[in-house]
């Protein structure tokens, strides 16, 4: 059986305090969707916070704020292009072999998949490894790691693909409907910025938040 999940790449958790997460080991990844634990969904917001937890200069830019959680969400609730390291993994249940994305890539870019589809019928996604997605004929080969010359490949049908491309968008809808009853708990100061943040960070429609 073909698995397609929409994953994020996580870092350690160790020492970080500000809210309830979960144990994370560097260079690993999470697969987001409705059935995470508060913990983990915890875990998933500080990764999509430090992603983007960077200064930038600017005129009329506004201060990072002093006080631990503000200055953690600063970034993320302030700059206009947000970033969500990550993007699809595709496993193959029956071999064990499974494309992930590469360093660099993230879950905006899942939007590549259609172009394999519909439109060029190739992407690529990250780098070391570099797994590559293309199409022949009604058929989609993809590549774990395009850099190596034997590397494992994964066949499916592209009626199948499509399919599993939906699928994962309504994974990520299920856990950002998660993550906005979380930060009602966690962030109630910073909750609707925060989802609003999310949502632009996966790329997906910001529904609206309800009031406590």
């Amino acid at each position: 059986m073909i698995v397609l999940q929409p994953v994020l790449e996580t870092c350690a958790t160790d020492g970080f305090d500000l809210w309830p997460v979960a144990e994370c080991g560097a260079y690993d990844f999470l697969a987001l969707g409705g059935a995470l634990s508060p913990a983990e969904v915890g875990t998933a917001v500080m990764r999509i916070a430090e992603c983007n937890n960077v200064d930038l200069e600017g005129e009329g830019r506004p201060q990072r704020p002093t006080d631990p959680l503000g200055n953690f969400l600063h970034g993320l609730l302030t700059m206009d292009n947000l970033f969500a390291a990550g993007g699809l993994r595709v496993t193959d249940t029956a071999t064990g072999i499974a494309l992930s994305p590469g360093c660099c890539s993230g879950l905006d870019e899942r939007r590549d998949w259609l172009a394999v589809i519909d439109g060029d019928g190739w992407a690529s996604f990250g780098h070391d490894p570099s797994p590559l997605a293309e199409r022949m004929g009604d058929v989609v080969r993809l590549t774990i790691d395009a850099e190596q010359q034997d590397s494992p490949v994964i066949e499916l049908p592209i009626i199948d693909l499509r399919r599993l491309l939906a699928d994962a968008e309504r994974d990520l809808a299920a856990f950002h409907r998660l993550a906005i009853g979380w930060a009602a708990l966690h962030l109630p100061d910073h909750a609707d910025p925060v989802c609003a943040a999310l949502a632009r960070a996966l790329d997906l429609p910001a529904p609206a938040v309800p009031k406590p």
